[in-house]
């Protein structure tokens, strides 16, 4: 693996109809803003070959909505990535590593948010950057990393969509 993407899923309404937060789906502007955020980041040259999802309705919605901006993309679903801990993502990840450049991850908070921190300070990220991002991780948000000879995390990209979401 070369770089690594890590995805949160699209808006999603507050509540489920059954009350089950699993079976939560994307609002509308969940739906546009994970488009446009699977659009940046192929604009960007971030185009993954391999994506892993939690299997939450949110996250397998999120996925729909931006696999037209990757359509080579192999995508895999994943129980355990709902709701998962950094670690677990990180596991993943280290599993799944040999078998992309571009790999991706399409998750959930806090676990996400916790992995995108983890890596910046192992890279060595500025202050500046580690301010930014820990302010929030936000609805389709990613952050972007490359990965150097050793494995060590190299920060690439952080892309926050606006508050309200994309235009």
């Amino acid at each position: 693996m070369e770089r690594l993407i890590l995805l949160r899923h699209g808006k999603a309404e507050r509540e489920s109809l059954s009350g089950d937060d699993f079976a939560r789906r994307l609002t509308p502007r969940g739906v546009k803003d994970a488009r446009t955020a699977g659009e940046r980041l192929t604009d960007m040259g971030f185009a993954p070959d391999l994506a892993l999802v939690s299997t939450a309705a949110r996250t397998r919605e999120t996925w729909e909505a931006l696999k037209g901006a990757c359509p080579t993309c192999v995508m895999q679903f994943y129980d355990d990535l709902y709701h998962a801990e950094a670690q677990t993502v990180l596991d993943r990840v280290r599993e799944a590593a040999a078998s992309a450049k571009v790999l991706m991850v399409i998750g959930h908070n806090p676990g996400l948010h916790e992995l995108v921190l983890r890596l910046l300070i192992e890279g060595g990220a500025s202050a500046d950057l580690l301010r930014a991002a820990q302010g929030r991780f936000p609805t389709s948000a990613a952050a972007v990393f490359l990965f150097d000879g050793q494995t060590r995390p190299v920060y690439d990209a952080l892309m926050m969509p606006p508050r309200g979401g994309y235009d």
